[in-house]
């Protein structure tokens, strides 16, 4: 299934228009997300393009920027509904009845992001999973009753993997706690597999992959694991997303984002290098061996 990427020009060009207007009224990004009662960030996302701006953010930030010629105001509201229709033409909305609005919400970021880095105690990253790995996980969550909604959201995830081999590729940064590599999943043969795939995954120039050994203790990334997504425009800030079992959380508030930011800076320091890293999988993926 080719990853395709959902058109974001006219996107781009209501967010081009948004910014304009907001600018000749005289507000700031954190004046324009005090009208949504939202965060500077969701402001500049959706004047880059990358998120939809729903009719009712439009018709608020319409107002607040004194805009009320009516010509105006129906071209506006025309291009968001035409950037919207485009929007749904992301391959991934054909899986609709086995993703939460969250994960369809992560998977668009993930598109058009350039960057992602992330830390994960116990799973290998979605981008890097097998599927067979995949599986494994999919139906021990539970989360989905039927071998077709298992096999559904497997082609999913591997779908969103070729984000990394695209022509423009993404560039992952993953700290692995040991225990990810030493949790059996699917059993010996899934596993020595899923470890193999690291490996040959580490080998690419736009692929970092480090492990932070159980010999390193305490440190403080040990308490969950996140993805810090960034984006190609300087004015788009980072956004993190935590994973816990009842549902994923996106954080957007700077100071958030900062102290996330600071918790990567920490594992990855505190982890073996890349060249050690791949070293250890390596040595584990034997143990694996019938």
């Amino acid at each position: 299934m080719p990853n395709v990427k959902p058109s974001t020009v006219l996107g781009r060009q209501l967010g081009d228009d948004l910014r304009r207007l907001r600018e000749a009224a005289g507000l700031s990004t954190f004046q324009a997300a005090d009208v949504l009662d939202c965060t500077k960030g969701k402001i500049s996302r959706m004047e880059n393009g990358h998120v939809p701006v729903r009719s009712p953010d439009l018709i608020a930030l319409m107002g607040a920027y004194g805009v009320s010629d009516e010509e105006t105001r129906e071209r506006l509201i025309a291009l968001a509904r035409k950037a919207n229709r485009r929007r749904r033409d992301g391959w991934w909305h054909q899986f609709g009845s086995v993703l939460a609005d969250t994960y369809r919400d992560y998977i668009e970021m993930e598109s058009i992001c350039d960057r992602i880095r992330t830390y994960q105690v116990q799973l290998v990253p979605g981008l890097l999973q097998t599927a067979e790995y995949g599986r494994a996980v999919t139906v021990a969550s539970r989360a989905w009753q039927s071998a077709e909604e298992v096999d559904r959201f497997v082609q999913v995830r591997m779908a969103r993997q070729e984000r990394l081999t695209d022509e423009s590729p993404l560039d992952l940064w993953a700290v692995l706690a040991e225990g990810v590599l030493r949790q059996q999943v699917g059993g010996s043969a899934v596993m020595r597999g899923q470890l193999e795939h690291l490996a040959t995954m580490a080998e690419r120039s736009n692929i970092t992959i480090q492990v932070l050994p159980f010999s390193r203790g305490a440190h403080s990334g040990m308490f969950g694991p996140y993805l810090l997504l960034s984006f190609p425009q300087v004015a788009s800030l980072d956004l993190v997303l935590t994973e816990t079992p009842t549902g994923n959380l996106w954080r957007e508030q700077e100071p958030e984002v900062a102290r996330y930011r600071e918790l990567f800076d920490d594992a990855r320091t505190a982890a073996l290098p890349p060249h050690e890293s791949l070293g250890l999988i390596r040595r584990i993926a034997k143990e694996y061996a019938p």
